[in-house]
C-alpha cells in the first residue's frame, strides 16, 4: 500500500508527540504505583489525595515536552517541591525529572539549559537542607545531583549533534551551489569560446565568398576568365570553411574517450597561407615573421592566429582595395601581431572597420593576459596590434 506524501507527512509529524503521550501516561502510571506503595500515611486522607495529584502534575507534561521545555521544567520543579513538602522521597519523581533536563539539554540553548540545570540542583540543595529526608544523606544528594547533571550532559550532546547534522547539510546545499554555479559560468564560457571560434571561422569565409562573388557577377560576361578564378576562390574558401566547421563540431560532438577530429587548430604557422587566401579576394597581404618562431601553447597559437584573421576579414570587408601587412614578432616572453592597412579606415557610419569583431579579438587577447590596440591612422587605414604575453620554457 502507497502511502500518500501528506499522510506521510503527518505521520512523521504525529509520531514523537503520540511517543511521547505514551511515555507520560507510562511514567505517570508508574509513578502512581510506586507512591502507593511508599505512601507513609493514611491512603484516603487529603495529604495522600495531593501527592497522587502532585505525581500526575508532575509526570503527565512529558507529553508537550518538546514544545515547551523550560515551561514543562519549571513546572516539575514546582510539584516537586511541593511533592517535598509533605514530607515524601522524591524518588517517586525522578525518572521525569531527568526527561525534563534532557530535553532542556536538547532543545534550548546552552547558556538556556545550564540554567535551567542550576536550579534543579539548588532545589535539589535547598530541599535536602529542609527536608533531609525527601533525599536522603550526603551521599544521596551527591549521587543525585550527578545523575541529574548526566541527563543534561546527554541532550546538550544530542543537540550539538544535531546543531552539526544541520551546519553539515547547510555546508552540503552551499557547495551544491557553488558547484552549480561553476558548472553554469563553464557553460557560459564554452559558449562564449564557441561563438568566438564560429564567428570567425564563419564571418572570415564568408567576407570573402561575398567579396569574390561580387567580382564573379560584375565580370562574367566581360572577363570570364576572371570570373572563372573568382569561382574558384568561392569554391577554395567554401571547401576550407566547411572543414574548419566539421572539425569545431566534431569536437563539440566527442563523447568522453571519443577521439575527435585529428586536424589540427591553426596557428601562427598558416598566417602566409591565410593571406593567400585574402589576396584571392582582391586584397594584396605582405607578411612579415620576425623572430624565431618558438613552441607556443596551442591556445595562445590559436588565438593569435584568429585575432589575424579577423583584422584581415575587416579589411576585406570595410577598407576597400587596400594593401595590409602582416607582422608577426616573436620576442622573448611575448609574441606580437600587427595588421595594418592602407584602405578607407572606416566602415559604415564612419566607424572604426572593426565592428563587433574587434570585441572578439580583445577578449582573446585578454583570456591570454595581453593587450589589444585597434583604430584608424590618422593619414588613413587601420591599424590592430595585440601583444601575447608567453612563458618560457624552463631550461
Amino acid at each position: 500500500m502507497v502511502v500518500p506524501d501528506a499522510r506521510r507527512q503527518r505521520l512523521r509529524t504525529a509520531g514523537p508527540w503520540a511517543l511521547d503521550g505514551l511515555l507520560a501516561v507510562a511514567t505517570a502510571a508508574a509513578g502512581v504505583t510506586l507512591l502507593a506503595t511508599v505512601l507513609p500515611f493514611d491512603p484516603g486522607s487529603p495529604r495522600s489525595l495531593a501527592a497522587y495529584l502532585l505525581v500526575l502534575g508532575h509526570t503527565l507534561p512529558i507529553a508537550v515536552r518538546r514544545r515547551w521545555p523550560l515551561a514543562v521544567l519549571a513546572t516539575g520543579l514546582a510539584t516537586g517541591a511541593a511533592f517535598a513538602a509533605l514530607g515524601l522521597n522524591l524518588v517517586v519523581l525522578t525518572f521525569a525529572l531527568l526527561i525534563y533536563l534532557y530535553t532542556v539539554g536538547a532543545r534550548c540553548p546552552r547558556r538556556v539549559s545550564l540554567a535551567g540545570l542550576a536550579a534543579t540542583e539548588a532545589l535539589l540543595l535547598l530541599v535536602w537542607l529542609a527536608r533531609p529526608r525527601s533525599i536522603g544523606d550526603g551521599g544521596s544528594l551527591v549521587v543525585d545531583g550527578l545523575i541529574l547533571a548526566a541527563a543534561w550532559w546527554l541532550g546538550d550532546g544530542t543537540r550539538r549533534r544535531q546543531e552539526a547534522a544541520v551546519t553539515a547539510q547547510q555546508r552540503a546545499a552551499e557547495l551544491e551551489q557553488a558547484r552549480e554555479e561553476l558548472a553554469r559560468r563553464a557553460v557560459t564560457e564554452e559558449r562564449l569560446r564557441i561563438a568566438r571560434e564560429l564567428h570567425d571561422v564563419v564571418a572570415h569565409s564568408m567576407s570573402i565568398i561575398a567579396v569574390q562573388s561580387g567580382v564573379g557577377v560584375h565580370v562574367l560576361d566581360s572577363q570570364p576568365e576572371e570570373a572563372r578564378k573568382a569561382l574558384v576562390a568561392v569554391e577554395a574558401t567554401s571547401r576550407q570553411a566547411l572543414v574548419e566547421m566539421r572539425r569545431l563540431l566534431g569536437v563539440l560532438r566527442q563523447e568522453d574517450g571519443a577521439v575527435g577530429s585529428l586536424a589540427p587548430a591553426p596557428g601562427l604557422a598558416e598566417v602566409e597561407a591565410l593571406a593567400a587566401e585574402v589576396a584571392r579576394a582582391g586584397v594584396r597581404v605582405e607578411v612579415r615573421i620576425e623572430g624565431t618562431p618558438p613552441e607556443l601553447p596551442a591556445g595562445l597559437d590559436l588565438s593569435a592566429y584568429r585575432i589575424v584573421q579577423e583584422a584581415l576579414t575587416n579589411v576585406v570587408r570595410h577598407a576597400g582595395p587596400a594593401t595590409a601587412r602582416v607582422a608577426v614578432r616573436h620576442a622573448p616572453g611575448r609574441v606580437e601581431v600587427e595588421v595594418v592597412d592602407n584602405g578607407r579606415g572606416t566602415g559604415p557610419g564612419g566607424e572604426g572597420h572593426g565592428g563587433h569583431g574587434i570585441a572578439g579579438m580583445r577578449e582573446r587577447a585578454a583570456l591570454y593576459g595581453g593587450t589589444l590596440e585597434a583604430g584608424p591612422l590618422p593619414g588613413g587605414g587601420f591599424r590592430v596590434a595585440a601583444t601575447l604575453p608567453v612563458e618560457e620554457a624552463p631550461r
